[in-house]
């Protein structure tokens, strides 16, 4: 008899991630189709089912031989239900019932949970976390995600936001809009797009020089790639940006770390890419404002997982909450 798998699917606005994966959490296919978010993304469970068939049929493995399928969604989910709440960009506006249609278009068992939860657990599980059970994962990408596992198993809130961490306000009273309503989120500064604002703000004055600078009078534009590429050559712009991202960061950290007292703190996401000359300085703040037992026994590392995090999380939703049930 075949071994059992499960799959994992991690959908984002652009394209769906999509694996088989084992009981061990290890990835043995993966791909990735378009996301179709035209006519109010009600092609989109169609779409992943059809794939998921082909694919099924390509390896020689039938759904008896499945357990279920995982997915990370990009909103605030109803762990029971598998209801999302709202996720604009993929077209649904009012809670969307995912779980059911998602079974339907699969004949599979399904569970749905937030895409930054399911990273979370994806790390928890194979990755930086190494088996931690109380671990905070922060995703820096174009805005800043969260997911807190407490006792081995994510926490979710009363209406499943639990681990909204972006939208933390920061230190400055104001601060820049953010797309939630809000001015002064962490994700304002903390994200790709945040970073880029601050070096635009600065950049945009006319008096820098150095590489960044460079880049900007060239191009008109900088990235985040750009700013930290800068830094590594004590760019002085570069690193003015990485102090005011990781003063903010840090202090947003350690207030967490001060509340849940986690094993560690993992911090995924395109950001996170930048490596040490953002890391060091995030844990200097860290250290510099958590309470001092928190600072002691909180390890702040990056992600290891990469892409993959999302669908072995999602996977591993699959094997804890239908395997078991």
């Amino acid at each position: 008899m075949a071994e059992k798998w499960l799959i994992g699917v991690d959908l984002g606005g652009t394209t769906t991630k999509l694996a088989f994966i084992n009981l061990y959490g290890e990835v043995l296919h993966k791909w990735e189709i378009p996301t179709d978010v035209s006519n109010e993304g009600k092609n989109i469970t169609v779409n992943i089912a059809k794939s998921i068939d082909a694919k099924l049929e390509e390896h020689g493995h039938s759904k008896s031989e499945v357990v279920g399928i995982g997915m990370g969604a990009p909103g605030p989910v109803d762990l029971t239900s598998g209801v999302i709440f709202e996720a604009v960009n993929l077209g649904w506006r009012e809670p969307y019932p995912l779980k059911d249609l998602l079974e339907v278009e699969t004949s599979l068992p399904a569970v749905i949970d937030n895409d930054a939860n399911c990273a979370a657990l994806g790390e928890m599980w194979k990755g930086a976390g190494n088996g931690a059970k109380d671990l905070v994962c922060v995703t820096l990408g174009t805005g800043v995600g969260g997911g807190v596992i407490a006792n081995g198993d994510i926490v979710h809130g009363m209406s499943g936001a639990a681990g909204e961490i972006g939208h933390i306000t920061s230190l400055a009273e104001g601060g820049a809009p953010c797309n939630c309503g809000k001015t002064g989120c962490l994700e304002t500064i903390a994200s790709a797009t945040g970073i880029v604002r601050l070096g635009n703000e600065i950049l945009s004055k006319g008096s820098a020089d150095g590489d960044l600078a460079a880049v900007f009078n060239e191009t008109g534009h900088i990235t985040a790639k750009d700013v930290f590429d800068a830094a590594k050559r004590n760019d002085e712009t570069a690193l003015r940006v990485i102090d005011t991202v990781s003063l903010h960061l840090g202090i947003a950290l350690a207030n967490i770390a001060n509340t849940l007292n986690p094993e560690k703190i993992v911090l995924g996401g395109g950001v996170s890419k930048a490596g040490e000359i953002l890391l060091n300085p995030v844990k200097e703040q860290f250290l510099r404002n958590s309470f001092p037992r928190v600072a002691q026994s909180t390890e702040i590392s990056i992600a290891t997982l990469g892409n993959d995090a999302g669908v072995i999380g999602a996977a591993w939703l699959v094997k804890n909450k239908i395997g078991k049930s």
